[in-house]
């Protein structure tokens, strides 16, 4: 997981040439992604912006707001909106996101935690930003780029039919790769203001903008993303590895199997048995 510079180089050489051509074949006219202010999207919007320049396509960023965004995650993602964007903009549903509760069913369960209203809660959050960004991609002829690592997909670190895109430039990087990748276009290629943003949210403490808990690490229950991406790659890619079942991290990673398996369809033979 830890890559060398040379592996690190090689890597984002490889996204952009894949989004280039994957770009040219399907016609698109721009790409869409969401700037929460976080190392993954932040990623994604600098290894995207040379590729889109190159082929004349608009890279369109807009940071959505909504109630729990707290101050310094919204001027990190105007940050890289502003920098690398050829349309950004930032929006604030948080009336949108009020308006829509008084039309859902709150009668709150006696046995429902306050961490389970907050998740459930954050879930619509993450689903009104993607009718957003959706809505751009299909105005501009263009789609919606994920911003998901493989670290969160393993841990079902994301909401189903809300914050994934259509196209996962770092799906399979771990987060610390994912980290690697930043550090090494902030010493590498980027100047000035560029620079400066993307830097910010490399020393950022990740959270995932929902009100959930104050940081990533505190709902992953682990000290660093070391630590968790040491444990599940141990548990996927070595068999002597003595794994603790019931680490948060692997209970996590079990009970979040049905997200990694969605939609999940009935077989035809079954069916028809």
């Amino acid at each position: 997981m830890n890559l060398s510079r040379e592996q690190i180089a090689s890597v984002i050489i490889n996204i952009r040439k894949e989004l280039e051509n994957y770009i040219k074949r399907s016609g698109l006219k721009s790409l869409v992604i969401g700037e929460s202010g976080g190392i993954d999207s932040a990623l994604c919007t600098a290894l995207a912006a040379p590729v889109c320049k190159k082929l004349g396509a608009k890279l369109i960023g807009r940071a959505i707001t909504i109630e729990t965004n707290k101050p310094d995650e919204i001027e990190r993602g105007i940050a890289i909106g502003e920098c690398f964007c050829d349309d950004f903009k930032e929006v604030d549903l948080t009336d949108l996101y009020k308006q829509h509760l008084l039309f859902c069913e709150e009668d709150v369960k006696a046995e429902e935690t306050d961490r389970e209203i907050k998740i459930r809660l954050g879930n619509i959050k993450a689903r009104l930003r993607m009718i957003h960004l959706y809505n751009l991609a299909q105005k501009y002829k263009g789609l919606v780029l994920s911003t998901d690592n493989y670290t969160e997909y393993l841990l079902g670190f994301w909401t189903l039919h809300g914050d994934v895109g259509d196209y996962g430039m770092i799906q399979e990087l771990w987060k610390n790769e994912v980290y690697q990748c930043s550090v090494y276009l902030v010493e590498n290629e980027l100047e000035r203001e560029s620079k400066k943003a993307l830097q910010s949210c490399v020393d950022a403490v990740p959270t995932d903008g929902l009100g959930i808990t104050s940081s990533d690490l505190e709902q992953l229950e682990a000290k660093s993303y070391t630590e968790v991406d040491t444990i599940l790659y141990n548990y996927l890619n070595n068999p002597d590895y003595d794994v603790d079942m019931n680490h948060p991290v692997m209970r996590r990673h079990k009970a979040s199997g049905y997200k990694r398996t969605n939609p999940l369809n009935l077989k035809r033979k079954d069916i028809l048995d």
